[in-house]
């Protein structure tokens, strides 16, 4: 989870908001969520992180370009 937190500059509660209300790709395995960056990545560039508020996915994942 920390790697993920990392990654999105976000905090375990976002996260956990991203997975229950937005669909981000994760795996639960026991207590432990699972994430492979690539899968979040794809998530955000697809725009499927946007909420029905209008928020921007650019806005997820600090401006996140096709190739970084």
């Amino acid at each position: 989870m920390a790697a993920i937190q990392k990654h999105l500059s976000v905090s375990r509660d976002t996260v956990l908001q991203y997975i229950n209300k937005r669909g981000m790709p994760a795996h639960k395995l026991g207590r432990q969520w699972r994430f492979k960056i690539s899968e979040v990545d794809e998530w955000l560039r697809s725009g499927d992180s946007a909420e029905a508020d209008g928020t921007d996915a650019n806005e997820l994942n600090g401006g996140l370009q096709d190739g970084d």
